[in-house]
């Protein structure tokens, strides 16, 4: 593929944009700005909400462009926000069988383009955006795009197993690396985010690249036309990837962008 060049780029943010506080380098905000300015369509492709985005395009400059948002189910432009998909579900059965067996998780719902409704409140910063307190039949008595569990109580392996044992069906989830579960519709991901916009701009799978490190990432990966995983990323990432960068410590993305600039 040495004569290849994506016409659309889709970066991951965290652990591929920026760092686990929240950073992002000289030299990747330089290379996405460089690629955009070739005329290559590059979209923010996260598990992050509407706000989490915008953090993410004001650290690189950007005023406008496409977006993948909460793991696929939004898709947007932005500046000013036009919601091209949302995808709802009804999260009520999930999110109750988490709570019979771990009671005290915290428990947020996305509230699109504003933030969160959360039953108690998150460690500081891990949410974006307006955050509103509600009772857990409030949150779940309507569908949502999103549900966040978390708890900081638990190591990530113990998190990992309950959750495993749990059954969750028609969702679709992701496990991060902490003890934070991301349920989102069934059928919905990155990978399905980015179907509906190339569609929509009239783009082929085999003109995308993704970059990316996470469980949400897998799918996003398997179905670019050329995948490429960080190289923190775990096994099971970099499995789904057609290659792999160097980690998040080393401006990975950078060297896989500059072969097109």
């Amino acid at each position: 593929m040495s004569d290849w060049v994506p016409k659309l780029v889709a970066l991951d943010v965290d652990g591929t944009l920026v760092n686990g506080r929240n950073e992002m380098t000289d030299a990747v905000r330089e290379t996405v700005r460089a690629v955009r300015d070739a005329g290559i369509e590059v979209v923010i492709s996260t598990g992050r909400s509407v706000p989490g985005v915008m953090d993410t395009a004001d650290k690189l400059g950007f005023d406008d462009g496409y977006a993948i948002g909460s793991n696929g189910s939004l898709v947007f432009t932005y500046r000013p926000l036009e919601l091209l998909r949302a995808v709802t579900f009804d999260a009520s059965e999930a999110v109750r069988s988490i709570l019979e067996r771990m009671p005290d998780v915290l428990v947020a719902v996305e509230e699109v383009g504003v933030g969160y409704r959360v039953n108690r409140a998150f460690p500081a910063d891990e949410l974006g955006g307006t955050i509103t307190v509600q009772s857990v039949d409030e949150l779940i008595g309507e569908p949502v795009t999103r549900v966040i569990v978390r708890s900081p109580e638990h190591s990530t392996e113990e998190f990992r197993e309950v959750v495993a044992d749990l059954g969750l069906t028609d969702t679709n989830y992701y496990i991060g690396y902490t003890a934070w579960l991301d349920i989102a519709p069934v059928g919905t991901s990155k990978a399905s985010g980015l179907d509906f916009l190339t569609q929509h701009l009239g783009i082929e799978q085999a003109d995308v690249l993704a970059i990316g490190d996470g469980n949400n990432d897998v799918e996003m990966l398997g179905w670019a036309g050329l995948g490429v995983a960080m190289g923190q990323a775990l096994p099971e990432v970099a499995a789904a990837a057609d290659e792999v960068t160097g980690s998040i410590d080393d401006d990975g993305v950078v060297d896989v962008l500059r072969r097109y600039l």
